[in-house]
């Protein structure tokens, strides 16, 4: 018998929910697949009666689920954010299946933390909230209909999660791409770069806050592709700060206090 995948660095995450029921038939879905971890970011109505009702034997799913005031404290100290949505985008994060968004948390996990977030039932992520993820899941559903109940979604994602992780063998082969010398950066460490990246382009007059042309939307795009890790992260902000030093310094570029 294959071992129980270990999913305890992996959290569900669903945004705003509106009815309690949903939660409750999440909470089971997610004990169907084995997983435990439930963020709540401001949902309407919870605790509820209407959501144990729904939750069945997964009343423990609901008893320790996490409430947070904003998608950003639910995922702050993840590696690897992916974000649900129906929608399309002006500006399209990378789209994967939701077997391709098993792999990247087949590939995250243990060593990170990972997050599955699922939007409103009515209107899913916005455009703000999807920024915050790294890859942008779609359930390839029928045009005629596309609409999925939210528990639905979960189970459906969750479950090619735990087929992914229930496919290896004790004899599998690692990829040497799966090995990696430092742990992804966080969530909180990604939004400080990007604050900091956005303050030096300001400084250095590329970028206009007034006219800002999706500049900073794409440049979120660009290095979420990518996924840093702490160490390049770290790289990252020393350069920036390189940048900011000359910038206060500038006669330690000019000559003029050399002598001779």
């Amino acid at each position: 018998m294959s071992q129980s995948p270990d999913f305890s660095n992996l959290r569900i995450v669903l945004v705003n929910t509106s009815h309690p029921g949903n939660i409750g038939a999440t909470a089971r879905a997610m004990k169907n697949m084995g997983m435990s971890r439930l963020y709540l970011v401001q949902p309407k109505e919870f605790p509820s009666g209407v959501a144990v009702g729904r939750a069945a034997s997964a009343v423990d799913v609901l008893d320790n689920a996490v409430i947070c005031a904003s998608l950003q404290d639910a995922i702050r100290d993840c590696g690897l954010v992916i974000g649900t949505s129906a929608r399309s985008r002006s500006i399209p994060l990378k789209l994967v299946l939701p077997e391709q968004s098993a792999e990247h948390v087949y590939r995250a996990l243990p060593a990170n933390q990972a997050a599955l977030v699922f939007g409103r039932e009515d209107s899913g992520l916005t455009n703000e909230e999807l920024q915050l993820c790294h890859l942008h899941v779609q359930i390839p559903a029928s045009e005629q209909y596309s609409s999925l109940n939210l528990a639905a979604a979960v189970l459906l994602i969750c479950y090619e999660v735990r087929r992914r992780f229930l496919r290896e063998t004790e004899a599998e082969s690692v990829r040497q791409e799966d090995y990696w010398d430092h742990e992804l950066a966080t969530g909180l460490q990604t939004e400080q770069f990007f604050e900091h990246l956005e303050k030096v382009l300001i400084r250095i007059e590329f970028h206009d806050p007034q006219n800002p042309r999706q500049l900073m939307q794409r440049m979120r795009r660009m290095f979420g592709r990518i996924r840093m890790d702490t160490m390049e992260m770290n790289i990252m902000r020393g350069i920036l700060a390189h940048i900011e030093f000359h910038m206060d310094n500038p006669r330690r570029n000019s000559g003029d206090d050399k002598t001779g």
